[in-house]
């Protein structure tokens, strides 16, 4: 009964991931006003917990439910999505950083144009690659590249 409750919270965790990384990406663009630079940083922190909900999740199927740790660790494309998870964890520290410094900016304050679209650069990148991961996830599942 575990087994598919967990890997329905690690489907979820990972449609929320990507709606919430998606969120921030449309919240953050040119024209947006000083409450909505400071509702960014709640909106990262939902990612992150989500992302983390996802890491924890996949953590538990690769351990104790699904294939088994030989089948995962054994095969390239498991490792291929985890670096991708990696890159996309430390990438998103800069806009982490931005959406934490516009929080705490002077109301009316509003991030210059500059900060915006180096902000919209990283998240972009960030969407990019969490765009390959369930390609990843399906040729893991198939055993391919073992």
């Amino acid at each position: 009964m575990m087994e598919p409750l967990i890997a329905y919270l690690h489907y979820l965790s990972i449609i929320l991931t990507g709606g919430f990384l998606v969120g921030e990406l449309v919240m953050c663009r040119p024209g947006m006003t000083s409450e909505q630079a400071r509702r960014l940083a709640s909106i990262d922190v939902v990612f992150f917990v989500s992302a983390l909900a996802a890491l924890a999740t996949g953590l538990l199927r690769l351990f104790f439910y699904a294939k088994g740790v030989g089948f995962y660790t054994g095969n390239p494309t498991f490792w291929m999505k985890m670096a991708l998870y990696v890159i996309i964890a430390v990438l998103s520290i800069k806009p982490t950083r931005m959406f934490m410094r516009w929080k705490r900016a002077a109301v009316g304050a509003l991030p210059t144009a500059d900060e915006i679209a180096g902000a919209r650069r990283f998240i972009h990148i960030e969407v990019a690659l969490l765009a390959l991961m369930p390609l990843m996830a399906v040729l893991m599942a198939r055993g391919l590249w073992r």
